[in-house]
């Protein structure tokens, strides 16, 4: 299953260990960052969301994950709980992946301002954001020799996205709790960074109205004209939560295949457009 894309392998990652959350299939970014750092030797435990053993189990087997912890990410004895499996497995660690988001599918679609409701937006708040807080200080706790946090987020923190709507907010949310996590974390050696990579066949963009056509536009929009890879968005994890990634914190790394700094597409303009 680790193979289903390019993994170079190596030994970048040997000797550290760390922990991803979100890992949902084997089409989640993720799991493709996961089956990445396992292949360059990192040890790894994975927690994951309610009702996603079946799928996550298998996965975590394949490159060799004992801990496994499906956790309510909302619910503090559940952190709790999850990370003291953590550290009982691991000791200490050397990096954090989270990769978890949720936006009600009521108010990721049409109008932003009619279709928000203060219970979806703080939800989303919560899950999307707060959770990050929430782990990276957990995370940095256990570690004493420094360390590097990555999240995930999307273009749609910049930008107006159509669909993408309170899910857009909380990633620029989460984009400024990158930032503000780096300073307070620094003077401990911890890098703190975020990943903003491109549609990707996922079950996120999946449940976005649109999703497909999001793909479509991304590629024929993007510098590259190629869909954003799982290998360049493994690979940008790779970087930062390597010893590759000194003196690299507080940044937003784009992986989408340029589709970020196009303004107007190609054929604006053109004759019968």
């Amino acid at each position: 299953m680790a193979d289903d894309y390019a993994l170079p392998k190596g030994d970048l990652m040997k000797g550290k260990k760390g922990v991803v959350i979100g890992v949902a299939n084997h089409q989640s970014i993720a799991w493709g960052i996961s089956a990445q750092l396992a292949a360059q030797g990192a040890e790894l435990a994975f927690l994951h969301l309610p009702g996603m053993e079946r799928r996550v189990q298998p996965l975590a087997e394949s490159v060799g994950v004992k801990t496994v912890v499906a956790v309510d990410a909302t619910d503090d004895a559940q952190m709790d709980s999850a990370f003291a499996a953590i550290e009982a497995d691991l000791g200490t660690i050397d990096f954090f992946v989270h990769s978890i988001a949720y936006a009600p599918r009521d108010e990721i679609k049409g109008s932003f301002v009619e279709n928000t409701t203060r219970a979806g937006f703080l939800q989303a708040m919560d899950i999307s954001v707060f959770s990050f807080v929430d782990c990276a200080n957990r995370a940095a706790r256990l570690m004493p020799n420094g360390g590097s946090i990555i999240c995930m987020t999307y273009l749609g923190s910049e930008r107006v996205i159509p669909n993408y709507n309170t899910m857009g907010v909380a990633k620029a949310g989460l984009e400024a709790a990158t930032r503000y996590a780096a300073r307070d974390l620094g003077p401990a050696k911890i890098r703190v960074n975020a990943i903003s990579a491109g549609a990707m066949r996922t079950l996120s963009l999946a449940g976005i109205a649109g999703g497909r056509e999001k793909l479509s536009q991304g590629r024929a929009m993007s510098a590259l004209k190629e869909d954003t890879s799982m290998e360049g968005v493994a690979g940008a994890a790779l970087w930062l939560l390597s010893d590759l990634g000194r003196s690299t914190t507080g940044e937003v790394v784009h992986v989408d295949a340029g589709f970020h700094m196009i303004g107007l597409p190609d054929d604006f303009g053109a004759e019968g457009s």
